[in-house]
Parts: C-alpha cells; structure tokens; sequence
C-alpha cells in the first residue's frame, strides 16, 4: 500500500462524515459537561471541598494515579481474605498519566483529568460518527446529547477510565461498520488494555469477523483475520500477565478480582442485593442503580427488535451481562454501562421525532435529564459516600 493510500485509509476510519458536522455534536457535548462541572463546584464550594480534587482524586482515582507513580505492587488490607491488589486495575489509562506527567508541568490528578477530557470529547466524536453513519445527523447529535446527560455521566468528567474506554469502543465500532478490521481489532486491544469490561469491544468484532467470514465462506482479506487476531490481545496479555506474577497463569487475576468482592456468578450477587434493598430499604444511589440497570436492559431489548447491526449488540449485550452478573459494588454498575452507548439508540430515534413534531416538548425533555444529570452527579461525589 503506497503513503498517499495509507493516508486516505486513516482519513475514511477516524473522521467521520462531514466533519463539520460532528463539531456540533461534540460542542453539545461538551457544553452539556462544562455546565455539569461549573454546578458540581458550585455545590462543592458550598460545602468547602474542592472540585477539583473531586474529580481527579476520588475511589478509583487514587489508585489508578499510583500505579501511574509507582507502578503495581502495592495492596490495600481488606477486612475479607488476602487483599485489595492494584492488580485488579488495567494498565492503559496509568500508562498515559505517566508518560503525559513526564510531558507536561501538571501533577497527576491534572493529568488524569486531561486525558479523561480528551478521551471523553474523542468518545463523543466516535459515537456520533457511529451514530450518524447508521441513521443520519440527528440521530448522531441526538446519541452524543443524551451520552453527555446520563444520570452517571459526571463520571466522564472525572480521572476515571470510562472515557478512555469510550473512546476506543466508539472508534473500533465505527471501524467494524467501516469494514476496517486493522483500526477495529488494534482499538480492541486498546480498549481491552483499558478495563476488565474492554473485552466486550473484542466480542464484538470477532462476532462480526466470524459471520462475515461464515458469510463469505472464509473468502476474506488477510486484514479481517489480522483485526480479529489483534482485537483480544490485550485483554489477554494482561490477565496472563497478573496470572504468571500471582503464580497461577489462567486463574491468577480472577482471584485478584474475587478478593475485591468481583466474581461473575450469573447474577445471584445482584439478586441478593435487591432482595436486601426490598426488604430493608436502601440510599438513593442504590435504588437508581436498579432503576438504571433495568431501564438498560429494557433499551437492549429495543436495540434488539430495531435489528441494530451486530457489532452493537455484541458489545452493549457484553457490558449488560457482565453487570448484570457480576457481583461486586452494585451501586458502581450504572458506571459499567457508560461504554454501552448503542443502549441509546432507541432514546435518540425518539427523541428526533419528538424535535421534529413537538421541539417544544423535547427542549424541557433535554433540559429534565441535564437538571437531574448535574444534581444527581454533585450527589454522587458529595453525598452519596458510595464507591463510584
């Protein structure tokens, strides 16, 4: 392949179409965040804290920025047996705070925060090209919008890896849609270097890879089997990599996992927790954490009957079964779904009809989910005291 072809190769994936026009969704996107950040501090300066430190410095946060200092190692003592490892935490979102720490002259949680940023603003960028290349411009805007107002959606503005994750998934769906496996299987990598759920990015592209392959009768480019090839790679290596240090290569970051609370158990963990929260009550955040879990898996059914293109059922129907039964932190399991964009597909189709017939009706809807959006992401960090 010449220079010139490689160059308009890159250009088709990671640019979608009319360029200009993806500015406005990004712009709505980033509007929508900056006004959830400005009522975030000014919560946070009525109750002297500083938002800042919220967002760069909060749960996950901290532990992600010290692999970024030190490196893995390091154990928290956990009341259950053995320990909470740092191992449990991918490698990808560290990596870049250290190398950026090395470029620019901003601490670690200012880092942190400029890469969820970006990656945050580079996510919504793939998901209205996503978007738009399957049902036009408005559905496009309309996706990135309610991303960008998800009741959880402060944690894209936070030193959190959903938005690298985002990022990735978005562009590697956009190549699988594309028919560029190379970009979609080397962004599942990523995307797998990135979090234990990145695998469901991997799933969707081999799925996608095996039935075209089944299609085609095997009659495909060597570049479909190197994107699958590629697409697990990083997932794989770090779960071996934990295994061989912990001493048990296929078994190893599992057990890591389980001495965090994390297991899949096929659900009987999260039933367990809304038995509780039925007979005894619960928070706010425990109670939305339901109610968003089963709005997610009503949407996945919709997505379903509206035949979405596989790639996007593979991936959103990862990310819901794995929060669906995996035990753990339930109240953390709307954050899981966050990569799980193509969930909104259905809100979005709805919400243009109702701009298009009733724009009075859906101006009140957007400002609704943007008022509970900016007061429910202000609770969850200075409230709420339940791990995000």
């Amino acid at each position: 392949m010449t220079t010139a072809s490689t160059v308009r190769t890159v250009s088709t994936v990671l640019t979608p179409p009319r360029p200009a026009r993806h500015l406005v969704a990004v712009g709505l996107f980033l509007g929508a965040r900056l006004a959830g950040a400005a009522v975030l501090t000014l919560v946070a300066r009525f109750t002297g804290q500083s938002p800042l430190t919220l967002l760069g410095r909060s749960w996950d946060s901290v532990w992600y920025l010290g692999i970024a200092v030190h490196g893995y190692g390091h154990d928290l003592p956990s009341h259950d047996p053995g320990v909470h490892s740092d191992l449990a935490f991918f490698p990808l979102y560290p990596a870049l705070v250290r190398t950026l720490t090395a470029l620019v002259p901003l601490g670690g949680g200012g880092v942190g925060l400029l890469i969820s940023w970006t990656a945050a603003a580079v996510a919504a960028t793939g998901i209205y090209a996503v978007g738009s290349r399957l049902y036009g411009r408005a559905t496009g805007i309309a996706l990135v919008l309610l991303w960008g107002l998800l009741p959880h959606s402060v944690v894209l503005s936070m030193a959190y890896t959903e938005p690298v994750l985002a990022a990735c998934a978005a562009w590697s769906l956009y190549a699988v849609l594309a028919g560029n496996w190379l970009w979609a299987g080397a962004l599942a990598a990523l995307a797998g270097l990135s979090r234990p759920n990145g695998f469901a990015v991997a799933a969707a592209v081999l799925a996608t890879a095996g039935c075209e392959v089944w299609r085609r009768r095997g009659k495909v480019t060597h570049r479909l089997w190197t994107g699958a090839a590629l697409a697990p790679l990083g997932w794989t290596a770090y779960v071996l990599w934990v295994g061989l240090h912990e001493g048990d290569l296929l078994g190893g970051y599992f057990e890591v996992q389980r001495q965090w609370g994390s297991r899949f158990d096929f659900g009987r963990g999260s039933l367990h927790a809304v038995r509780l929260m039925l007979a005894h009550g619960s928070r706010f955040e425990f109670t939305m954490a339901l109610l968003i879990v089963a709005a997610g898996t009503v949407l996945y059914a919709l997505l379903l009957l509206d035949r979405a293109p596989l790639a996007l059922l593979v991936h959103s129907g990862v990310l819901l079964l794995i929060a669906l039964g995996g035990s753990g932190f339930f109240e953390s399991k709307p954050r899981f779904l966050l990569p799980a964009f193509p969930l909104l597909l259905p809100l979005a189709h709805m919400l243009v009809r109702t701009a298009r017939t009733r724009p009075w009706h859906a101006t009140v809807l957007v400002a609704t989910l943007a008022g509970f959006s900016y007061l429910y992401g202000a609770y969850l960090l200075l409230y709420a005291h339940a791990p995000l």
